[in-house]
């Protein structure tokens, strides 16, 4: 539990710098360290709140929220958020779940550790249906697997040039944050969850006060590109070794 618990504070460090909650990595951690497959997504997306929620503050604070681009998203994405960590699935079936969206993740990481650039973009209006559709996706993926979705939110966004860099970020830790809470109600629901996860305390200690170091650190000398880089190895390397073990 101790190492675990570096890696959980040094994880919120580096994630709480760019404006994420980090589940992905959380959830990677959690595989490795072999705790109960049934408690991964409550622990992630409880860690996934308390980094990211100083962030989103921040970020509405210094004027970067676009309310036409985030509300849609919220529709879509909060009930199904709670559908998703409300619905009991068996081991095999959320390990293959687990393993494509660690997989994806690591891959979207590294394209969007290219995406903060020029704010002199062209942005383009999408559809209220589109953004409902996506977010109703990622809400009920995130709720089942256990992160807050933002690392898919952010790299679709920038895709389909839906809004300036600072307004993006903005509206992914928001979204992380809300859809976290959405999932957290939903897995809530389940049996024994509650008791089961006070037994890793320690882990949501450190990531507050990592979360908060992170903030005030900004981690300047860590570029965005360099940490999506690190930990988007980190993330293909625990899908890699998942796959192998469904194979096995």
């Amino acid at each position: 539990m101790f190492i675990l618990s570096i890696l959980f504070f040094v994880t919120a460090i580096l994630y709480s710098s760019v404006g994420f909650g980090g589940g992905s990595t959380y959830l990677a951690l959690l595989l490795i360290w072999d705790v109960p497959y049934y408690i991964f997504p409550v622990i992630a997306l409880f860690c996934n709140v308390i980094v990211v929620s100083g962030n989103s503050i921040n970020y509405v604070r210094a004027g970067n929220l676009n309310r036409r681009l985030i509300i849609p998203y919220l529709i879509g994405s909060i009930p199904f958020a709670f559908l998703g960590g409300s619905i009991n699935i068996d081991k095999y079936i959320f390990e293959i779940l687990l393993f494509f969206v660690l997989s994806v993740a690591g891959i979207l990481l590294l394209i969007n550790s290219n995406s903060f650039k020029s704010e002199n973009i062209k942005i383009k209006e999408i559809n209220n249906f589109t953004s409902i559709l996506i977010g109703s996706i990622l809400g009920f993926v995130s709720g089942i697997v256990g992160i807050g979705g933002g690392i898919f939110l952010s790299p679709i966004l920038f895709l389909m040039k839906a809004g300036y860099p600072k307004q993006i970020a903005t509206t992914a830790s928001l979204f992380i944050l809300i859809n976290s809470i959405s999932g957290i109600l939903g897995q809530l629901t389940k049996e024994n969850v509650i008791n089961d996860i006070l037994n890793y305390w320690p882990l949501f200690i450190v990531v507050l006060l990592g979360g908060q170091l992170g903030n005030f650190l900004n981690l300047r000398f860590l570029s965005n590109k360099i940490l999506a880089v690190m930990t988007s190895l980190l993330v293909i390397f625990v899908a890699i070794r998942l796959g192998l073990r469904l194979l096995s």
